[in-house]
């Protein structure tokens, strides 16, 4: 189990190291800090200084290991946009999008995974495809369409949520929390849901063909041949034995919900770092495009090797194929 973990952390780590370049050299050849950095009347020694303060006299690699290492310490530079502090931005916006994606998974999971169960268990039923139809519409409608159709209804129709913003905050020092008051739950429901969309049909759909996968292998048939229960058979041995790709997918679609999150933020105008990278990306602000893209990497890093380090205890049988 300790070499398993061990091989796992290192892929981690290196897979990091490649992200973390990529976006070094993002930020290393791509717009001129010095252009947005100091003003139009600047003299030489002023940018000079500015040039060795920033290391831009140094060697390729020495940059990259002070970028490493200045990451390290929480400092990831300055905004060419705002000239702010992109750790700053970053600790401003994450608490929005981080809740999003939550409340997103959470839908995801409360929705998804009983009505993928239902499928799967009782695929021919009427109420089962009538699930897996808006299920199809949840997999072809795109989230901009989604949201524009929730805000036309709810918000503009029956007047019962708003269409942007977070809602009342309640500032706890380390983290600033919509999730305490009430305007904060109904600002957040409809993004949610429009994010959660995809995902919840995703599931479903995966979780019904795992099912009926698991239905017709041998030890199925013989748990049936033993006289077991209907309900023991499927809710016992079928879905123990598709825990392991269904923890896989919530794993990947948590860092999906995450990394694309850029759309539903801004049809919401919703404070995350989604609508962040996107103000960025108008404004060639380099620096905050690549922590974002850092960030990003980290996310989805950290839920794999999370999902990898839990097989062996779902699985004892992922250790000996590794073995």
């Amino acid at each position: 189990m300790l070499n398993y973990a061990a091989s796992r952390i290192v892929q981690t780590i290196i897979v990091l190291l490649v992200i973390s370049f990529i976006a070094f050299l993002l930020v290393a050849n791509i717009g001129d800090p010095l252009a947005a950095l100091l003003s139009a009347d600047a003299t030489v020694n002023e940018r000079l200084e500015l040039i060795a303060k920033l290391g831009l006299d140094q060697p390729l690699w020495t940059r990259f290991l002070h970028f490493i290492g200045n990451m390290l310490q929480g400092d990831f530079g300055f905004s060419y946009r705002t000239q702010d502090p992109v750790a700053n931005l970053i600790a401003e916006r994450l608490p929005a999008t981080v809740e999003l994606a939550f409340v997103s998974l959470l839908i995801t999971i409360v929705v998804g995974v009983p009505a993928g169960i239902y499928c799967g268990v009782n695929p021919n039923s009427l109420f089962g495809r009538f699930i897996m139809l808006i299920s199809t519409a949840g997999i072809t409608l795109p989230n901009f369409v989604v949201g524009i159709l929730l805000i036309a209804v709810f918000s503009v129709q029956l007047g019962l949520l708003p269409s942007f913003g977070r809602g009342t905050v309640v500032d706890l020092g380390f983290w600033k929390t919509g999730l305490l008051t009430v305007s904060g739950w109904r600002a957040i429901l409809l993004p949610a849901a429009t994010l959660s969309t995809f995902q919840v049909a995703f599931i479903i759909r995966m979780l019904r063909t795992q099912l009926m996968e698991v239905g017709q292998s041998e030890h199925i048939r013989f748990a049936r041949a033993r006289g077991l229960s209907e309900a023991r058979i499927w809710y016992v041995y079928a879905i123990k034995n598709t825990l392991l790709p269904v923890i896989t997918m919530l794993g990947l679609q948590l860092g999906n919900i995450i990394a694309f999150s850029v759309v539903t933020e801004n049809v919401f105008a919703w404070p995350g770092l989604g609508s962040l990278f996107l103000q960025s990306i108008q404004g060639a602000d380099i620096p905050v495009i690549a922590i974002y893209l850092i960030f990003v990497g980290l996310v989805f890093m950290v839920i794999n090797l999370v999902v990898e380090l839990l097989y062996p205890l779902i699985d004892a049988r992922v250790l000996r194929r590794q073995s």
